[in-house]
Order: structure tokens, then C-alpha cells, then sequence
């Protein structure tokens, strides 16, 4: 169409001897003019709904950036904080791509006359119920005698700000070195109940009771006729992981509070890339907190939180506009404080130090009704990437925009404090972006 308009008129301008690359130069000009009018409009429409009733009575931040030249389409509240529930896992994400290596450590050792002694890395997948990774008890049973410690967990099980009536449920695991079967009971119903790991069978009761399990002891309460697979934490110490661990090994392990003064080995279990989409595909709160331990096991031999999460905010993130307030790895805490610029720089970073296509392959697509784990082979459905993250009276999402000019944006919006159902905070994030997609 284009060329054909360019013949018509470069016949006719022939006379006026104007050179064909002015008429090319001209008419750029005024397809770019055109598109300029109609991207400005677009960002005039949406400040109108940013300012609607709709958002009246809440808290809305938004930031939309063009990476490639550093433009600014959208800005609203984008300094202020804001608590950012599950969006703390693209900083998790960040600190794991930074600090861990292709393959997650699983355990360190140091074999000692005729005994390995082992320690944990906050490795999340040993035995989980969905990696199933043996890797470290397959080294494990190639030694007689064994001893382990739990001495380099210097944190707490559970986060700072995490609800305490979540303790029976299973986005709530405890933390820990050696987490085991992701430190969970799966129970579900078959020919007869069915409960992994076996070991907590006997403290199964099938009665009427308020709650799971009890919050001071691993007994587990359900009704008959289980129809779901249920996934209840149970309280982890160090007695049942030796228990939890000789039940696999069948052999006899020693707990110590000594381990040997010589260089630890480490042993590398699987993908890290696997764990990081499980965590953000899922919002896996659990992965999510053992990630920041297995981060701080590639510092030193002390497995904190505090420390993965320093060492990335004063080594890669100093540059950060808004210091973040920052307490877990998940997100579960409501002490956490994020603004929309921060979230939009930490994408940035990715995409620059990350190959677009590793780093869509973490990232989940996303539509009106939420996260997609499954993404249809449709291309209305596959231009957001992004990270939601929800709780009660929170919304958020952040992540990339593909453009249907080949552009990728990022963005953050990030919603507070409102009373309407989130479904509708959605379906206007979804509209506000896919305006944005087919004009830009």
C-alpha cells in the first residue's frame, strides 16, 4: 500500500524534481505523527481511568516504561510504597539468578575417618512432592556411617509479619537446612487413605476439628470422604528429620553440634532454572523462602535470609531509587514495603542480563482471570509476562508487555487497600494493558 502511494506521488512530484528519499522522509513523518497522536491518546484514556470512581477509596500505583529509549508511558504514585505480597518473588528470582549457580547446592560434607558429616543448603527439593529429587540421600547411602548438623540455620521457621493462624496451611510451610518433602504431609483418599510421607499416618485422626493439625504438635485432623489432595505443614524439628531421613536410608544417622574444621565439599543437586519457575508459575511461598537460604549457603556456612537478601541490596541493587523494605522471601509477611519504580527497575535488569527467551520461560503469561500455568498457543492470550501477587485487600502485578509493533514494555501496577473483589482490579489491569499492546 505504501509503495504504491509512494509511485503515485513520486509520479506526479517527478516535475517538481523532488527526490524520491524527501517524499520517503515525508511520509514517515507524518505515519510516525500519526502513531505519536494515537499512543498519546491512549495514554490520555488511561490517566482518565487511572482517576475514574473505580479507584476512588484505594491505593494505586502504576509505572510503564519503554526500556529500549527510556520513555515513560504511564506514572502514577510509582515512588510511593506499597505492601507487595507475592511480587517479592521477582527479588527472590533476581537474588537466586545472581548468587546460585545452574544447579542448586544440595549439601555440604566432609568425610572424617570413617564418617561423612553433612549439612544442609536450605536445598527445597530434597524429596518434594513434586521434583521427588534424591540426588543428595542417593550420595548419602554410598557411606556406613553418617552424622548431620542443623547448626548453620541461624533463622527462624517462620517469617517476620507471617499471619500465625496460617500455620495449617500448606502456602505456609516452616523454613529450614534440610527440608524435607517440602516440609509437608500430602493426604488423599484412594482405595484408603493415602498419606506421604508414611511416617505421619499414625498421628492422622479422622474427626471434627476446627483446624488441620494442632499448632503445638503434628497431629493431623480430617474429615471422611476426602475428595482433594490436602498439602498440611507439619512442625519440623531435628528429631524428625533424622527419623524422616533413616526411613529413606535405612541406616542409622547421628545428629552433632561439631562439625569437622576442614574444607566442606559441595554437592549439586538440579536445575535452579526449574525451581525458579516452579516459584513464580505456582507463587510458591515455600520455594521462595528456601531459595534465600540456598542463596546465603554460596556467602558462607550460615543459612539466613538477612544475609542473601544484604548482600543483593549492597552488591547489585544500590542504585535502587527506594530502598525497599524487605523481610521474606515470598512475600507472606505485610511488613514488606515495595514501590512500583523498584519492581520496574529489577525487570529492567533482568531483561538486560538475561536472554529474553530464558527469561519469558520463568516468567508466566497472564489474562484477566489470573496467572497461567498452561499458556494457550494464542497470541491475545501470550503478550503479559508477569508476577502477580495477592492477599487480603492487595492485588499487584508486574512483568513485561509485548507490543504488537515487537516492542516489550515493563510495567508494575500495584493495588492497596481495596474493599471490591480482586477479579475486578484484574480485568482492569488486563484492559489498561491490552490497550496498550495494540497501540503502542
Amino acid at each position: 500500500m505504501l509503495k504504491s502511494i509512494i509511485n503515485i506521488l513520486q509520479g506526479v512530484l517527478n516535475q517538481l524534481f523532488i527526490p524520491k528519499s524527501l517524499l520517503l522522509c515525508f511520509l514517515l513523518t507524518i505515519l510516525v505523527g500519526c502513531s505519536s497522536t494515537r499512543i498519546s491518546k491512549n495514554q490520555k484514556n488511561i490517566n482518565s481511568i487511572l482517576k475514574s470512581t473505580f479507584y476512588d477509596n484505594q491505593f494505586t500505583g502504576v509505572l510503564i516504561l519503554d526500556p529500549q529509549n527510556r520513555d515513560t508511558l504511564i506514572a502514577l504514585n510509582d515512588d510511593k510504597y506499597f505492601t507487595p505480597a507475592s511480587n517479592v518473588k521477582i527479588f527472590t528470582l533476581y537474588t537466586g539468578l545472581k548468587l546460585l549457580p545452574d544447579k542448586i547446592p544440595t549439601l555440604k560434607y566432609v568425610k572424617q575417618n570413617d564418617t561423612l558429616y553433612f549439612e544442609g543448603t536450605g536445598d527445597p527439593t530434597w524429596l518434594h512432592p513434586y521434583f521427588k529429587d534424591n540426588t543428595a540421600l542417593q550420595f548419602l547411602k554410598g557411606f556406613k556411617n553418617l552424622a548431620f548438623s542443623t547448626n548453620n540455620f541461624q533463622d527462624t521457621k517462620f517469617g517476620p509479619g507471617w499471619a500465625w493462624e496460617d500455620y495449617e496451611f500448606y502456602y505456609s510451610p516452616e523454613r529450614g537446612s534440610i527440608p524435607l518433602y517440602g516440609n509437608v504431609v500430602n493426604l488423599f483418599e484412594k482405595d484408603s487413605l493415602v498419606v506421604s510421607p508414611g511416617y505421619f499416618k499414625p498421628s492422622i485422626d479422622r474427626k471434627e476439628y476446627p483446624y488441620l493439625r494442632s499448632i503445638t504438635k503434628n497431629e493431623f485432623f480430617i474429615q471422611e470422604g476426602l475428595m482433594d489432595t490436602l498439602e498440611i505443614p507439619f512442625k519440623t524439628s531435628v528429631k524428625i528429620t533424622k527419623e524422616l531421613l533413616q526411613n529413606q536410608l535405612t541406616t542409622k544417622i547421628e545428629h552433632t553440634t561439631r562439625f569437622p574444621e576442614s574444607e566442606k565439599k559441595i554437592l549439586y543437586g538440579i536445575s535452579t532454572d526449574s525451581i525458579y519457575k516452579r516459584m513464580l508459575f505456582e507463587s510458591d511461598n515455600f520455594l521462595a523462602e528456601q531459595l534465600m537460604l540456598a542463596a546465603a549457603s554460596t556467602l558462607s556456612d550460615t543459612l539466613s535470609f538477612k544475609n542473601s537478601r544484604d548482600y543483593t541490596l549492597q552488591n547489585y541493587l544500590t542504585v535502587l531509587e527506594q530502598e525497599p523494605r524487605w523481610v521474606d522471601g515470598s512475600g507472606l509477611s505485610r511488613y514488606n514495603l515495595f514501590t512500583p519504580t523498584s519492581f520496574v527497575h529489577i525487570l529492567t535488569l533482568l531483561k538486560e542480563e538475561i536472554p529474553e527467551k530464558r527469561l519469558f520461560h520463568l516468567f508466566p503469561t497472564w489474562n484477566a482471570s489470573g496467572t497461567i500455568t498452561n499458556p494457550l498457543q494464542s497470541d491475545e492470550i501470550q503478550f503479559i509476562y508477569a508476577k502477580s501477587g495477592g492477599m487480603g485487600n492487595v492485588y499487584n502485578l508486574s512483568g513485561y508487555l509485548k507490543t504488537k509493533s515487537g516492542k516489550v514494555l515493563i510495567f508494575s501496577f500495584m493495588n492497596n487497600h481495596f474493599r471490591k473483589p480482586s477479579s475486578q482490579i484484574r480485568q482492569n489491569i488486563y484492559d489498561i494493558l491490552k490497550s496498550i499492546h495494540e497501540s503502542y
